[in-house]
């Protein structure tokens, strides 16, 4: 298993940025997809946006798309999501998990696990 600790949230106004963070440890982080999925009050999880292992696969979800980057450094284990022009309802908590399997690619929630404990981003208006 590999353990992930999402941090970089944060209160910010309509428009600001934030820049979200999944440092790993554990397994072989490398060799995994990394997803960032959000979670609102009573809602499901969504996806926001995922990275394959080696970075040359990069998905958004059409409400993040040409505001949000994902991007990673596997030297240092971390994966980051970078969030410009943020929006009121981007207010969620923030997870972020590695894929099921060595070179696996999804962008759904079952295709992932090893959740972090979650940041929580508040986007006021």
């Amino acid at each position: 298993q590999v353990q992930l600790v999402e941090s970089g949230g944060g209160l910010v106004q309509a428009g600001g940025s934030l820049r979200l963070s999944c440092a790993a440890s554990g397994r072989t982080f490398s060799f995994y997809t990394v997803g960032w999925f959000r979670q609102a009050p009573g809602k499901e999880r969504d996806f926001v946006s995922a990275i394959s292992w080696s970075g040359a696969r990069t998905d958004y979800a059409d409400s993040v798309k040409g505001r949000f980057t994902i991007a990673r450094d596997n030297a240092k284990r971390v994966v980051y999501l970078q969030m410009n022009s943020l929006k009121p309802e981007a207010t969620a908590v923030y997870y972020c998990g590695t894929g099921r399997g060595i070179y696996s690619y999804g962008t759904h929630p079952p295709d992932f696990d090893s959740w972090g404990q979650g940041t929580q981003v508040t986007v006021s208006s």
